[in-house]
């Protein structure tokens, strides 16, 4: 079963469809974004505050959040931990 974590602001995504977790200050990051803005693949889960985490997602997808990038893959682990242990 998938599960959904928390990423801000009461917004939530499956962590089955997770593929990176990364920091935005990167200039090869900040190309994939604006592309995927550009291409319509952007979800901005950061409610207007400096975005923190880039999470690459399957199907091309790009969610942004305004948590850390250590925070969200904590939260991520926790959920895998949990299964593991079902």
């Amino acid at each position: 079963m998938n599960k959904l974590i928390h990423i801000g602001f009461g917004n939530m995504v499956n962590t089955a469809k997770i593929i990176a977790i990364v920091s935005p200050d990167s200039a090869p990051i900040k190309r994939l974004v604006q592309s995927a803005k550009e291409s319509g693949k952007v979800i901005d889960a950061s409610q207007g505050r400096k975005t923190k985490a880039v999470l690459i997602m399957e199907d091309n997808q790009v969610v942004l959040s305004a948590l850390l990038p250590e925070t969200i893959a904590g939260r991520a682990q926790a959920e895998r931990d949990e299964q593991s242990e079902a």
